[in-house]
């Protein structure tokens, strides 16, 4: 349930609804507004009596949430959540745009892309160190010197770092190195780790899972959410379906049916939903279109190469291209793309809280 208190309320009248809910054993989420505070009620309330919480002091209506994922629900929260990584802000007016290799090869094949795409455009950069992979013959990734060569291209480029995290165990070694921790796919249902990520309070980015609703997709964010952490964003990544031509079938209505659902910034990733370098450039575009906050996209050198999925990665050129492209139809929608000389100072003015 959410409380919606008084514009008089005062601050002992505000902690006393507090302790109420507390000793009821469920947690508490306050949101100051400039007018008010709601308080919204995470656990199971059935021991909370709504009348008579609704008739405390400086208590103005009790709304009950009906959506089973109470705290990215809109109705917990109507209002957009936008957070600061790394002086990049997420879910605000500036779409984000991720990019780098699908796996780290080397210190300088990462320093190298990280500049190419920080020039074209990227604010934050991927890279993945631990690598599931269908295949247990396949590369599965450098591990903790994958980490180290992601540190060292975010020390060159100022750009943050997105990587895949697996296991639980591993969260804390993830976290001292990124500044996003991602939880792929496959590991959508995994609740051990989805604990483990929101108890580090990092942001998190949560790919929907290969056949996932978007009820369980939202109550696995729940999980993240219920640590008091609420830096997560949506990744649709694809679903799986009866269509061959592509990797994944790029679910496209699940952009604005996430954003009226949730308050939580949504990203798509059109490399792994197409699974073709041919059809990425126009899934990204549409996604803006359709009011995605930001994508995460695969950029190498020389996809030919690449250690891991290189038939879906865009060589840098055609990355700058698309960047150019996707930032008109995102002027067009009233959103923007920054230019790569503007986005420095973004950075400092986002970084200084001014």
């Amino acid at each position: 349930m959410i409380l919606i208190l008084k514009t008089t309320a005062s601050q002992p009248e505000v902690d006393a609804i507090m302790a109420r809910i507390e000793e009821a054993g469920c947690q508490v989420h306050p949101i100051v507004g400039q007018d008010r505070t709601v308080i919204g009620v995470i656990g199971d309330g059935t021991s909370i009596d709504r009348f008579q919480i609704g008739r405390m002091p400086g208590v103005e209506k009790v709304v009950p949430i009906t959506k089973p994922y109470k705290s990215a629900s809109r109705e917990f929260k109507p209002e957009d959540t936008q957070f600061d990584v790394g002086g990049v802000m997420i879910g605000g007016k500036d779409l984000v745009v991720m990019a780098g290799p699908c796996s780290v090869e080397g210190r300088s094949h990462m320093v190298e892309i990280a500049h190419a795409c920080k020039e074209a455009g990227a604010t934050i950069l991927r890279g993945g160190a631990f690598k599931p992979r269908t295949s247990p013959y396949a590369f599965q990734g450098l591990g903790e010197e994958g980490l180290r060569y992601l540190a060292e291209a975010r020390e060159a480029t100022g750009m943050p770092i997105v990587t895949e995290v697996m296991e639980p165990d591993l969260v804390p070694l993830v976290a001292d190195y990124a500044d996003i921790l991602q939880i792929g796919a496959r590991n959508m249902q995994n609740y051990p780790l989805l604990n483990a990520a929101g108890k580090s309070m990092k942001p998190v980015l949560l790919k929907r899972g290969m056949t996932a609703t978007m009820n369980e997709w939202l109550l696995a964010a729940e999980y993240i959410l219920q640590h008091k952490n609420h830096q997560v964003m949506m990744c649709e990544r694809g679903i799986r379906t009866f269509v061959t031509e592509t990797r994944n079938t790029f679910d496209i209505n699940a952009i604005p049916i996430l954003k009226q659902l949730c308050h939580l910034p949504v990203i798509a990733d059109p490399s792994h939903g197409t699974g073709k370098s041919e059809y990425v450039a126009a899934v990204s575009k549409a996604s803006v279109a359709a009011g995605a906050d930001g994508l995460i996209l695969e950029v190498h050198q020389e996809p030919d190469q690449a250690w891991s999925d290189g038939r879906q990665s865009l060589k840098p050129e055609a990355f700058g291209k698309l960047v150019s492209e996707m930032r008109a139809i995102a002027q067009a929608v009233g959103r923007d793309i920054p230019e790569p000389e503007r986005q420095a100072e973004i950075r400092d003015i986002v970084m200084s809280g001014s």
